[in-house]
């Protein structure tokens, strides 16, 4: 089984969804399927038809997170003690002629690039991991390759 890397904040974060889906999505499943069974007909009951795909939805999202959250490794945010990028550290970039960038590493689960946080099977991720301030990194990207410089972490 693969190992999810999760930060503390993500673990709970995903912790809370799996508790709301089981404890109150469930039940709210449940009440409109009963009362879409009472009107009657349920051959044409768009109702019970649209419940019964959020109820599938709801129980595929909890299996995921089931497994996600089984398999998960809570991740320290930082640098180790080799100075090395690993899932968890914070790292400033900077590609030639471009601003810097700062992203978060995490795992795929948590990803968002839009927030700064990139996962550690992603291009860049990739290509960062095991590496340490002042290096050069190439990057293999879907539109070509690209190097970056290493201008710190945390």
């Amino acid at each position: 089984m693969p190992i999810s890397y999760l930060t503390r904040e993500g673990f709970e974060k995903l912790q809370t969804e799996l508790d709301e889906l089981r404890n109150v999505r469930r039940k709210e499943i449940a009440l409109r399927l009963q009362e879409a069974m009472e009107d009657g007909e349920l051959i044409e009951n768009a109702e019970y038809e649209d419940a019964k795909n959020e109820q599938a939805f709801v129980e595929g999202r909890i299996k995921d997170l089931d497994l996600l959250l089984a398999t998960a490794r809570i991740i320290d945010e930082g640098e180790n003690e080799q100075g090395l990028i690993q899932v968890g550290t914070t790292v400033t970039i900077q590609e030639d002629g471009n601003e810097p960038e700062t992203y978060m590493i995490v795992g795929p689960a948590e990803a968002n690039p839009l927030l700064g946080r990139i996962s550690n099977e992603s291009p860049i991720g990739r290509a960062l991991i095991n590496h340490k301030v002042g290096e050069s990194v190439q990057v293999e990207a879907p539109g070509g390759v690209y190097t970056v410089v290493i201008i710190k972490t945390s």
